[in-house]
């Protein structure tokens, strides 16, 4: 297993000396991604060049390069953690179907990112890897539908992330999304112990975690490159990346990837908004620059769980009501979105931190002074970033659907520069709100709201 510390690959294990020269030499001298074994027209023909370069519009979107091979993403995915799922308030197959119909056939959407989880949450009749079948049974109606997508799923990541299973989900995928091949396959989250690979408020590394039994042996970066490319050379993916990782996770990566002669990855996944500019500012925009490692950027909750539509702020999520329980029950009984949900409400606490609620108070101050909704301020800002090739949003209706794909608009100019600025200057205030809490108790000991280690 070789670490990484760098931009130089050190063996850990025997045969250092000509081990050592032949790592060091592939990483200092990047090799060419694997040529692309499929090309269609609403989602290829890219070339290579720098990541985020706009290739074309279709119908009013944008199409972006995703990374440095020919793989092109609109610059809205649809994201479908919820698609089939079992919350109150999840879209069914049909209600699935009609915005698949809208968004890819009229609106020129070409990315549907989903997982073999999905949905979230699931239950007995509506598990796991149904997200997918819904996407599948609507491609199958009509093989040209699967020309018009980008299709981007991941494997359940942790200790699930191996050689052998990267190889095996993978064709449980195909097998639901009836297709022989996905443009993209992430980890859903890395195999290694990273902090906030996911949930919670945990910002700070603990080496004592990577070295306990569940994380030590955890599957290196050069055996998911190697996996990844096998997968790449028989055509059953496009390209490969990683959700909830950071810049060493993109960087090690890149590494591994050109030491045992793999493509490179295309894509790093994770959370981005008004209120999480976290990827911007802690080395990963700098890493998947085009001037490093040339990698794509595809973030989700661009509306921080349904807090920056401002549905939440007048009347607080059922789970903040502890004073009102007449009016938690009624908002549990008719839920809003899932911040009205129990158990999702008390996961997704850090979207509605007070210095996050402060946050969004005041960029719906902006949106409000400038004539829009805090929604559409939300998603135009994050769809003007540098650094963002996609993104991932997930919908409960057409309305929502319809409303968002208008802000997407290649004609839609950007936000004025004043605005640009006022948002900067609440940030400035408020910068990561989300992992910042105000009733951290005192008999905690160290663990925040849903149990995870703090800080």
């Amino acid at each position: 297993r070789a670490v990484h510390r760098g931009s130089v690959a050190v063996v850990a294990v025997g045969g250092v000396g000509d081990a050592f020269a032949q790592l060091f030499n592939a990483a200092q001298k990047p090799t060419a991604s694997a040529a692309p074994l499929r090309a269609a027209s609403a989602r290829g023909d890219g070339s290579s060049g720098a990541t985020n370069t706009t290739v074309r519009v279709v119908n009013g979107m944008k199409h972006k390069r995703l990374g440095n091979g020919d793989i092109v993403v609109s610059e809205l995915g649809l994201g479908t953690q919820r698609w089939g799922g079992a919350d109150a308030n999840s879209p069914d197959a049909a209600t699935c179907e009609m915005f698949m119909d809208y968004a890819i056939l009229e609106r020129g959407v070409s990315l549907i990112d989903t997982a073999e989880q999905y949905p979230i949450p699931s239950d007995r009749t509506r598990r796991e890897g149904r997200t997918e079948e819904i996407i599948g049974a609507w491609m199958k109606r009509d093989k040209a539908r699967r020309d018009k997508c980008v299709l981007a799923t991941k494997i359940t990541g942790g200790a699930n992330v191996t050689p052998k299973n990267i190889i095996r989900d993978l064709e449980g995928s195909l097998m639901r999304l009836k297709t022989d091949y996905v443009d993209v396959y992430n980890l859903h989250w890395p195999a290694r112990y990273t902090p906030q690979s996911n949930w919670g408020q945990s910002l700070m590394y603990h080496v004592d975690t990577e070295r306990a039994p569940y994380y030590k042996n955890a599957t290196s970066f050069e055996d998911i490159c190697e996996a990844m490319g096998k997968l790449i050379a028989q055509g059953k993916i496009r390209g490969y990346g990683s959700c909830n990782d950071n810049a060493y996770g993109l960087t090690a990566m890149c590494y591994a990837a050109r030491a045992v002669g793999a493509p490179e990855p295309c894509n790093l996944q994770g959370d981005f908004s008004l209120i999480n500019r976290r990827a911007e500012e802690n080395g990963v925009s700098e890493a998947a620059s085009p001037v490093h490692e040339n990698v794509g950027w595809m973030g989700y909750n661009i509306l921080a769980g349904g807090v920056l539509t401002g549905k939440y702020m007048d009347i607080p999520a059922a789970v903040d009501n502890a004073n009102d329980r007449e009016l938690a029950e009624r908002l549990l009984a008719n839920p809003r979105g899932r911040m009205d949900d129990y158990s999702w409400g008390k996961t997704l606490y850090r979207y509605r931190s007070a210095p996050a609620l402060r946050a969004a108070a005041a960029y719906n101050d902006l949106a409000k002074a400038s004539g829009m909704s805090l929604a559409e301020l939300a998603i135009r800002w994050a769809r003007q970033r540098s650094m963002l090739t996609t993104a991932l949003i997930g919908h409960t209706s057409m309305e929502q659907l319809e409303q968002t794909i208008d802000y997407f608009d290649a004609e839609l100019p950007p936000l004025d520069a004043d605005l640009a600025w006022a948002i900067d200057r609440v940030h400035m205030r408020n910068r990561l709100p989300i992992f910042s809490s105000e009733r951290v108790g005192q008999d905690w000991d160290g663990a925040g709201e849903i149990g995870e280690r703090i800080p």
